[in-house]
């Protein structure tokens, strides 16, 4: 196993598409026999992903990063551990004991005319907030969390651990399509059971052969999970900087204690304060997917 970490003077580095070096460990039979630190040779998840999936990079831990680059990284079928911070060499120790929690990403928002002066195209903030565009996608990085990045899988399949490609087409109960693999022309690859997609999908996959076509209709606890009112807080914008720029309707990113991006919604606004919902878009709805499995090595 090769594991790869965003890395500045021995700290994990907070923004992978700004990341000018990553420190790569060699791993056998659980344990770390040789390191080495190598630079980025690019900005932007593409770029990157890319070079990682050149180095043979089975597994990437980072701090914050964006839709963009999750989807890059999922392509190649590298596994994501993100929200990691501190001494990059005890993450990869806490990755290896199975301790290293994945917070997740929210796909669904790229950064687009932030307002907060560090906030980079992986949808990334450094500080304060910014505005968003959206989309869709099945991946658990949506925001349906995916827990621990190392654990065993809550179920069984002979796919389970096998990186597999899946057509997928989205929609709610009335029918809308709210996103499709197929409209963008290439399936979604991942790797079953390790907390990459949202948990109906990948249970969905566990047990398809390849070229079977399956429906499922997911209930919100196997998708994005039920709406938390506590979710929903108010500011003062004075507080804030840049929620002065913010309108109600678009989406932002906003910071934990951490430095980790958390995305979220405007839903009020007046002269002196605004009110964020971090709740998923689609937490609270059932889905239905058709899934069309095409490869599983």
């Amino acid at each position: 196993m090769r594991i790869a970490v965003t890395y500045n003077n021995g700290e994990i580095f907070q923004h992978f598409g700004h990341s000018e070096e990553f420190k790569v460990y060699e791993v056998q039979d659980g344990k770390v026999v040789a390191s080495e630190v190598i630079g980025s040779e690019g900005q932007g998840h593409g770029a990157l992903a890319a070079l990682l999936d050149g180095k043979g990079i089975d597994v990437l831990i980072c701090g914050g990063i964006g839709g963009g680059a999750q989807a890059a990284l999922a392509e190649r079928g590298i596994e994501l551990c993100a929200g990691a911070a501190g001494d990059a060499d005890a993450a990869v120790e806490a990755y290896l004991a199975g301790e290293l929690v994945n917070t997740g990403v929210n796909c669904d928002h790229h950064g687009e005319g932030h307002t907060c002066g560090d906030y980079d195209e992986e949808g990334y903030c450094g500080g304060g907030c910014g505005s968003a565009d959206e989309g869709g996608c099945a991946s658990s990085g949506c925001g349906g969390g995916c827990g621990g990045c190392h654990a065993k899988p809550s179920f069984e399949g002979k796919n389970v651990g096998k990186r597999v490609k899946a057509h997928y087409r989205g929609t709610f109960n009335d029918g809308t399509v709210f996103d499709s693999s197929y409209d963008r022309g290439e399936p979604l690859e991942f790797v079953c059971g390790a907390g990459q997609m949202i948990l109906g999908f990948d249970k969905a996959v566990a047990n398809m052969e390849v070229g079977e076509i399956v429906d499922v209709h997911l209930m919100p606890n196997e998708a994005y999970g039920e709406s938390d009112p506590d979710a929903i807080f108010t500011v003062k914008i004075a507080e804030l900087p840049g929620a002065e720029e913010l309108s109600a309707g678009e989406e932002a990113y906003l910071q934990d204690m951490y430095g980790r991006p958390i995305p979220v919604r405007i839903v009020a606004k007046d002269d002196e304060n605004i009110t964020f919902d971090a709740n998923h878009e689609m937490a609270g709805k059932e889905l239905n997917f058709r899934i069309e499995l095409v490869e599983a090595e």
